[in-house]
């Protein structure tokens, strides 16, 4: 009986594979061990804040979630700002991952009635995700693409927030409109939605597995808010979404993948380090843990994750992020492990930070004077 059923698991195995559906976790480790874990750890934990490298020129403005890539001998930011309205998506350069420049916006808003007109908040997709590798944008259909939640109510993340997705084939340095599919690819009123993402969506990070690791070479880690008749009451969670042309998206089976049950957990980026896939994330407002930081995970298939139980790789200590530190982009380049961060005071006031693996010094970018109403909170 033991070798018939050894014989019937093959085969049922082989049919499933054939039949394009994914089994994850048939083989190799589901979880990633402690000691693996706090080699991670010691890879990436930067303890030294350089400080804050952008900052906006009004308090009108805020600035979010920084994606950095490169491209010949330069850094690249694509980040958002918020400016009461909603959210545009802009662009800015580096010669050395600690001096920015902004050099222009490449979603903005649209004065028309399309679904996206108030909310187009960019992350660029098909990154280099090696671990200290060439951070590079990948071309798809010969095309370079940009994930974004955007949404049609004025507001900061107002109304129903859907994702879709942007595209340009010409040069992603160069500050343009990137061109837009023109409807979401995925939505919290989809027929198909789940029970933790049915009020609203989020950023996303999109990876190009060429080993189709899940059956599909595009894989969308997204966070969402689900779960309740009452909005407010919902937690956000990350989850899963495949492609197969980038432009239609299909929701994973198993989500959510990381799951707090209350909070925010979100704001997902991929790399992998060795054979050990990391993703670095944000949590907030967890039961047993109070105001926002920066966290990670680690996968060996892309869909099992462990979670790093030890200290935060970011939190509040400084009194530029005094409030919230949060929301990762990590790269490690010429040995030096630089961790961006959002940075918001208790004056409210919002920007990009950078903390690094080695001591860089000081920057001197600061935020303007804030408004005498919150001048006394900071």
């Amino acid at each position: 009986m033991n070798i018939i059923r050894h014989i019937s698991t093959k085969l049922l195995l082989g049919i499933m594979l054939l039949a394009g559906t994914t089994v994850w976790g048939q083989s190799g480790n589901k979880t990633v061990s402690d000691k693996v874990m706090q080699e991670v750890y010691q890879e990436i934990k930067t303890p030294y804040k350089y400080g804050l490298v952008l900052t906006p020129d009004s308090n009108n403005r805020k600035m979010d979630c920084p994606t950095v890539f490169r491209k010949g001998n330069q850094w690249y930011m694509v980040y958002i700002i918020f400016d009461g309205r909603g959210y545009e998506t802009w662009l800015a350069k580096s010669k050395d991952l600690l001096n920015w420049k902004t050099t222009g916006r490449i979603m903005s808003f649209s004065d028309t009635t399309d679904w996206d007109s108030n909310q187009k908040a960019g992350y660029l997709s098909l990154q280099d995700t090696k671990w200290g590798g060439s951070y590079q944008l990948e071309k798809y259909n010969n095309k370079y693409w940009m994930s974004y939640f955007g949404g049609s109510s004025k507001g900061y993340e107002k109304g129903l927030l859907s994702i879709s997705m942007a595209y340009t084939d010409n040069d992603p340095t160069t500050p343009h409109e990137w061109q837009r599919l023109g409807k979401p690819v995925l939505m919290a009123t989809d027929s198909n939605v789940q029970w933790w993402d049915n009020h609203t969506l989020y950023k996303e990070t999109v990876i190009w597995d060429k080993k189709k690791s899940l059956g599909h070479p595009f894989i969308m880690y997204y966070n969402a808010n689900g779960d309740s008749v009452n909005k407010k009451r919902g937690a956000e969670r990350i989850g899963m979404a495949f492609s197969d042309d980038m432009v239609t998206w299909k929701r994973a089976a198993n989500n959510p993948i990381l799951n707090h049950n209350v909070g925010i957990t979100g704001d997902p980026y991929i790399q992998k380090i060795g054979d050990v896939w990391v993703m670095f994330y944000f949590g907030a407002f967890w039961k047993d843990k109070g105001g926002a930081f920066n966290r990670f995970a680690c996968s060996y298939d892309l869909a099992n994750w462990t979670e790093w139980k030890g200290d935060d790789l970011i939190q509040s200590s400084e009194p530029y992020d005094n409030m919230f530190a949060h929301k990762s982009f990590v790269v490690k380049y010429k040995g030096v492990v630089y961790h961006f961060y959002c940075a918001v005071n208790k004056a409210d006031q919002r920007g990009i930070a950078v903390a690094t693996s080695k001591d860089m010094g000081k920057s001197t970018v600061g935020f303007i004077a804030p408004p005498p109403s919150k001048a006394k909170k900071n």
